[in-house]
């Protein structure tokens, strides 16, 4: 792929301008979880080198997806874990998921 970690990381630091991330207390240096999730989509994306854009896509789609679903899942744990009441949005959301079929 031709970005490099470091392009991805500075990528990632600008999106974050607009939404940031709450690292809270954890126990890692911010810029070195950064680094080390960049280097990972790099070497992931390198090794789709020979997949066509078709499949790059879908794969990209199919990661960044399963990436959002579970950053709901946990930020919902989260709320119910804490006592803080969802958005009614949120709850809307959770009780189609609810519903069978």
């Amino acid at each position: 792929m031709p970005i490099k970690p470091d392009q991805l990381a500075a990528l990632m630091r600008e999106v974050e301008t607009e939404d940031p991330i709450d690292f809270g207390d954890l126990p890692f240096e911010e810029e070195e979880l950064r680094k080390l999730v960049a280097l990972h989509l790099c070497e992931m994306a390198g090794a789709m080198e020979n997949f066509s854009t078709d499949d790059k896509l879908m794969t990209l789609l199919a990661v960044s997806a399963k990436l959002v679903l579970e950053n709901l899942v946990l930020n919902v744990q989260r709320l119910r874990r804490d006592g803080v009441p969802v958005s009614e949005s949120v709850d809307s959301l959770l009780k189609r998921m609810r519903k069978p079929g």
